[in-house]
């Protein structure tokens, strides 16, 4: 288990302290999959790095396994980052070294023996698809591959913990798709748990169980993918979520009020909620956006809505009382 108490980070300026993590709580569980995700400058990055001292918090603590790294000296850190590996966007392979020896790279700075070293890397090779690629150097491959390599060489030291900061931002959407299965397999295949740091989306939905939403240094909200993205409670979430915003100039907002709708299920996508208002209810409202998405195997939608003010109450009572259909109002700005 991951444990992150109070974390706050700041960075020395010219102009005075930068902080980019305000009290920090997060907790991860064993064999879990969390997507940390957030704007550029949400402070993400940083973040992760704090979970293996890789940045040192300003304050707070991080707690791994019962184990607090905080309080660790330089050689015990050492030995507790074998255990929490990294990825990155840019791979960071040895351009001069093998795919075989850029594996072997951590074991022999673990003082694995050679033999041995071979052995398992060529073993992590084969469990990332590229057998063939022991031989081959950096530049003869495909960036897809690249990161195929970067998982190889993480798993080197048989981590508990995988950490991917932006790890499939430089690749296409195909490859992305590609790595992100691999990640999920590896987690079910060998129990690691997983941090995902990213800004897409579609990564979040694709491969996580859990997500925390970062906004300016600070955790917006977190919960289970599913649950936080069909329906965003912060108003950081909202905008990750429907990042189109409401367009004022398809409704008036001082003459109707906004509300939108969640759909939780396949069944309730299909509910012609907008004809039955009007027919049953004599209230024609106005369809200012309108969304379905896949997320966990679930099907969810989403209905911004805009209501005459004087209907208001009348039609949210009616939209409420639909089983598996949450109703919110919101304002002309999220």
């Amino acid at each position: 288990m991951i444990e992150l108490k109070n974390i706050s980070k700041t960075f020395d300026s010219d102009e005075g302290g930068v902080d980019a993590l305000k009290d920090v709580s997060l907790t991860i569980a064993d064999g879990d999959i969390y997507g940390i995700i957030g704007m550029s400058g949400a402070g993400k990055s940083t973040l992760v790095r704090c979970i293996n001292l890789l940045e040192r918090p300003s304050s707070g603590d991080v707690v791994v396994n019962g184990q607090s790294l905080c309080d660790m000296t330089p050689a015990q850190l050492r030995l507790a980052r074998r255990k929490i590996t990294m990825i990155f966007q840019h791979f960071n392979l040895l351009a001069q070294r093998t795919c075989l020896k850029n594996v072997c790279f951590p074991m022999e700075l673990a003082g694995v023996p050679r033999a041995e070293a071979e052995k398992r890397a060529g073993e992590l090779l084969s469990l990332v698809g590229l057998p063939d690629k022991a031989n081959a150097y950096p530049a003869q491959l495909s960036g897809g591959q690249q990161q195929r390599v970067a998982i190889a060489r993480a798993l080197a030291t048989e981590p508990e913990v995988l950490l991917c900061d932006e790890a499939t931002s430089a690749l296409d959407p195909k490859t992305t798709r590609q790595i992100l299965e691999l990640i999920r397999d590896i987690n079910a295949k060998l129990g690691i748990t997983v941090v995902i740091i990213t800004h897409q989306m579609s990564v979040v939905k694709e491969i996580c169980t859990h997500v925390a939403i970062l906004d300016e240094g600070r955790i917006a909200e977190e919960g289970l993918v599913a649950a936080v993205f069909a329906a965003p409670a912060s108003a950081a979430g909202r905008r990750l979520v429907f990042p189109g915003g409401v367009d004022e100039l398809v409704s008036d907002p001082f003459a109707e009020r906004r509300v939108r709708l969640i759909f939780r299920d396949s069944r309730t996508t299909a509910i012609p909620l907008v004809g039955r208002l009007a027919s049953e209810e004599g209230i024609l409202c106005n369809v200012i956006s309108a969304t379905t998405q896949k997320l966990s195997e679930e099907v969810y939608g989403s209905m911004l809505l805009g209501i005459p003010a004087g209907q208001y109450e009348r039609a949210l009572k009616f939209l409420s009382g639909i089983e598996n259909v949450q109703a919110e109002e919101v304002t002309p700005n999220v």
